[in-house]
């Protein structure tokens, strides 16, 4: 047996063991990067001492106001400083952070206080009267409301709730941090879409959060100070955990409150922006902004892009501009990314521009802080690594979510075998790479025959004139149902509906082409992902 056959005394003590959070990360440099700046926001610049201080007086705050280990606060604000102090200020008191989408109606909002059970809730002036609306509705205790104004950008305190400023400089800066004493305690609170009914809240924990730092940092071939734009919201999978991935490696977060190409350009120009996330509506922008809205850069700047499938065409067009765009596929329940498209170096380097950017196209493998992620059949067996036969992706790892609040029944059917179900449908090459093929709601039957609608918009949005393009379900008397596109076009272009057809035509087989094409502005979330569940309700009516 050895010598580790007998382990006495070798115990988990204080001194070898800690639980991992992203807390500590913060803690740590505020110390090493005390004079760096990590916050930057139009005038507003704060060093990592300065950060460390303004979350800790935020921890103060919330127990000041009655905030226990356990209580849930909220948030409604866009990518603003605050919104980050938050992910750090909210937990270091033993809460749980809960940010919501601010595109949300009332009655979802009103649910998710309630569900949540949220004790606080900051809110931006912009979405004071959504909060208030959703706190008359709701039926449990209501939660205290703080502003959070941003009057530089037109959002000054309306006066009716205490002002975030000033109660945050008068709260104590010598706090002491609520610290988990185990890594699973609850970190965060996020809520699904909830597009077929009422949103489900994935819990967090400490330990999955620490880990995707890690992981992200690696895959993403960091190095110290990095200059990180927060474009995706930080409301949708606390921004990929990017916020608690900054202090790691002393990162400079770029706030920006809207999403516009120009934003994006004068930052990069401005403050030397090395890397950002972004649906494929973001590159999108990149690409079609007009020349007054661009800024010249002499460095690459690092993209990873999530979300439905960018088009192969999108691809090469924005890395020419000098974005290098990795692929990354991820869900709520796993804290956003947890595979990413890996560059096989001189393997792919001399291939053409085309077959690289179809490559990019793919989900790829496992994070290096995931288990096991694959592609399986309905038994819960490997699908042949083909690149035809179609199965689930499948996930394990410690970046997976807890489960579902209060919702044992959905959390058990999530997890049914061992795996997190995602509900999307994909391929696997030969070389392990996934590839998504659709969303099981989202694949076409016609005929018998299955049609990915991701498949047809890649080919349509290799069209010169096609700015987006979604696809869905058309009911059909004869097969049952059929492709239907809709597509946005690029300013000064006028296609017709035959002509994108016939486009389509030349690469697709005759069944998987559009048997109908609407011109019309692509209905979107907060995070750039296309609507297709509103689509596919007006097609019905086509």
């Amino acid at each position: 047996m050895g010598w580790m056959s007998d382990e006495t005394g070798l115990d988990k003590t204080a001194a070898n063991y800690v639980a991992l959070t992203p807390l500590s990360h913060l803690a740590r440099a505020a110390h090493v990067f005390a004079n760096h700046t990590a916050v930057i926001y139009g005038d507003h610049r704060v060093t990592y001492a300065e950060y460390y201080d303004r979350c800790t007086r935020l921890a103060s705050l919330l127990a000041g106001m009655g905030v226990k280990p356990g209580d849930v606060v909220a948030t409604l604000i866009p990518n603003l400083p605050a919104q980050a102090e938050a992910h750090f200020g909210v937990p270091a008191c033993g809460a749980v952070l809960n940010t919501i989408n601010t595109r949300l109606d009332v009655d979802t909002v009103a649910y998710i206080f309630d569900h949540g059970e949220a004790k606080v809730v900051l809110c931006d002036p912009q979405f004071l009267d959504l909060a208030e609306a959703a706190i008359e509705k709701m039926d449990g205790a209501h939660p205290l409301i703080i502003e959070v104004a941003d009057a530089a950008h037109g959002w000054p305190a309306t006066g009716r709730h205490p002002e975030y400023e000033t109660v945050l400089s008068a709260a104590d800066p010598d706090f002491n941090w609520h610290m988990p004493e185990d890594e699973w305690e609850s970190l965060a609170l996020n809520y699904t879409s909830g597009t077929t009914g009422r949103p489900k809240g994935v819990v967090y924990h400490h330990r999955g959060a620490y880990l995707m730092t890690m992981g992200t940092v690696i895959s993403w071939r960091m190095q110290l100070h990095p200059v990180f734009m927060a474009i995706v919201p930080l409301f949708h999978c606390n921004g990929w955990n990017h916020t608690w991935m900054m202090p790691v490696i002393g990162g400079t977060l770029v706030c920006c409150r809207d999403i516009a190409a120009k934003p994006i350009y004068d930052a990069i120009a401005d403050h030397g922006v090395t890397h950002f996330g972004g649906a494929p509506i973001v590159l999108n922008m990149l690409v079609n902004a007009d020349e007054a809205e661009r800024r010249p850069f002499d460095h690459v700047v690092e993209v990873f892009t999530a979300g439905a499938p960018p088009a192969p065409a999108t691809l090469a067009k924005v890395e020419a501009l000098g974005f290098n765009v990795t692929q990354v596929y991820g869900l709520t329940e796993t804290y956003g990314h947890v595979t990413e498209c890996v560059w096989r170096g001189a393997d792919w380097d001399e291939l053409a521009q085309a077959d690289k950017a179809a490559i990019k196209a793919r989900q790829g493998v496992a994070f290096p802080m995931m288990e096991h992620i694959t592609v399986m059949d309905a038994d819960m067996a490997q699908v042949p690594m083909d690149a035809t036969t179609q199965g689930e992706i499948m996930i394990r790892g410690n970046s997976v979510m807890k489960g579902y609040l209060k919702n044992p029944e959905a959390t058990a059917e999530a997890f049914k075998g061992g795996y997190f179900h995602s509900g999307d449908i994909a391929i696997q090459h030969d070389d392990g790479y996934i590839q998504i093929a659709d969303r099981a709601k989202d694949i076409i039957i016609s005929g018998g025959e299955n049609i990915s609608s991701v498949e047809v918009e890649g080919v349509l949005m290799g069209h010169p004139d096609v700015n987006l393009a979604a696809v869905v379900a058309k009911p059909d008397e004869k097969w049952g149902e059929v492709p239907c596109a809709f597509v946005e076009l690029k300013p000064g272009t006028s296609p017709t509906e035959a002509d994108l057809i016939a486009f389509a035509r030349e690469t697709l087989a005759g069944f998987k082409a559009p048997k109908q094409v609407v011109f019309q502005e692509l209905p979107k979330t907060s995070t750039g992902k296309i609507q297709k569940f509103e689509l596919r309700k007006f097609a019905k009516t086509l």
